[in-house]
Parts: structure tokens; sequence; C-alpha cells
């Protein structure tokens, strides 16, 4: 959602008081579950944004972002000795490619693409309707498709951005730390190993491959 983990850890921490200041309110008019997800939403909407999604406007400007870092061949060596960094670096661009998203689409996105969270319910929390929310979802899975399968190398193998290409690039321009990696990291969780659902996945089709990448490597 924020992609720097300590304002992640910051929102949790706001949201989660104010979850247990206002449980008096709850009226069970929907699941605890539902009603917690709207909270959290709603406070990340009406929070003020942050200095990154000022500079993250469009998947295009990132396209350009991500072109102007150079190209550097890892040696079979490297690439083992660089193997944390990579997975940083892959962590890292995907997060970058949700802010490129409006808050609205990222949320959108976030639950049905990578929480897997069923369209009826999905709708209730947003407070929108079913047909509403599989239109917003299909046009943000739509952006997301079309920029990885025109830039990013881990989904279209002819595109020339690959990560460990761009792996000391990353670092050089201090996107990566080498010396506490932001994202790949054995005490952070990801989705995946929170979530209680699995998802289904096929091989064959484009969709389900975004679906793989974002759902294993995203944190926040």
């Amino acid at each position: 959602m924020v992609l720097n983990p300590e304002d992640a850890s910051d929102i949790t921490q706001d949201v989660l008081i104010k979850a247990i200041t206002h449980l008096s309110k709850f009226n069970f008019k929907s699941s605890f579950q539902t009603w917690l997800y709207r909270i959290t939403f709603n406070h990340f909407l009406n929070i003020k944004k942050t200095k990154i999604e000022y500079q993250v406007t469009s998947l295009e400007e990132y396209g350009k972002v991500l072109e102007s870092v150079a190209d550097e061949n890892l040696s079979e060596y490297e690439k083992t000795e660089f193997y944390e960094y990579i997975e940083d670096v892959k962590i890292s661009c995907m997060s970058g490619m949700l802010l490129c998203l409006s808050r609205d689409e990222r949320l959108i996105y976030i639950l049905g693409e990578i929480f897997n969270v069923n369209n009826k319910v999905a709708a209730q929390i947003l407070e929108i309707s079913a047909d509403n929310y599989r239109e917003k979802l299909s046009r943000a899975r739509k952006n997301v498709k079309n920029f990885m399968h025109n830039k990013c190398g881990l989904i279209n193998k002819n595109n020339p951005c690959k990560c460990p290409k761009k792996t000391k690039g990353f670092i050089k321009n201090g996107w990566v730390n080498t010396r506490e990696l932001e994202f790949n990291i054995e005490h952070k969780q990801r989705i995946y190993e929170l979530s209680e659902t699995k998802s289904k996945r096929l091989c064959d089709s484009l969709e389900d491959e975004l679906h793989s990448f974002f759902y294993e490597y995203t944190n926040y």
C-alpha cells in the first residue's frame, strides 16, 4: 500500500488503535473482518500522501524510471552472491508498480488479486456494487498486465528489463540497501504465508502469472 515498511508499521498501529477505541461502534450488521477492513481502508484513503506517492505518478512514468537504470550483467558467481539483493529488487519493483495505481485502484487490486477476496465480500467492504467492483478490478488488472507484459522480463522473457541486470543500478541509486534490506528479510512474513486461501494458478495464462508474482513477493 505504501512501499515503505516503517510507514506500513505506523499505519498498522494507527488502525489497531482506532479499531480498539471504536469497538463499541461495531453493530454486528456485517462480519467483524469486514468492519475492520473498512476501518483500515478509510484510514488509508484519508491519510496524507506519502513522499513516494508524489514521486510515482503513473505506470508510464515508472517505466521510464526503470529504463533510466543502467543494465549491468551479473556473472554466475555474482547471481549467487547477489541472490538476496535480486529478491529485494523484485519485491521493491512490484510494490512500486502498485503505487502507480490510484489509492482506490490499489485497494481493489490488493483485495482481488493478492488476498483473493470474494467479489461480493469485497464489494461490501468497499460499499460499492459487485458489478462496479468487478469492473474496477478488471481495469486495474488490465493496467498492470499490460505494463508488465510490455516491460517486465519476469513475465515476457523478450523484455530487456530483468531484475539481475537492474540490481547493481538499484544498489547505486540507493533503492536497495545492502546493509539492511527493506523487503526480503526473514522476520517479515509475506502475504502468501499469512493468507488463509491459496489461489489456483494456471501457468498458461498471463493473468495467473501476474497473480503469482504479486501474491508471493508483495509484503505490504
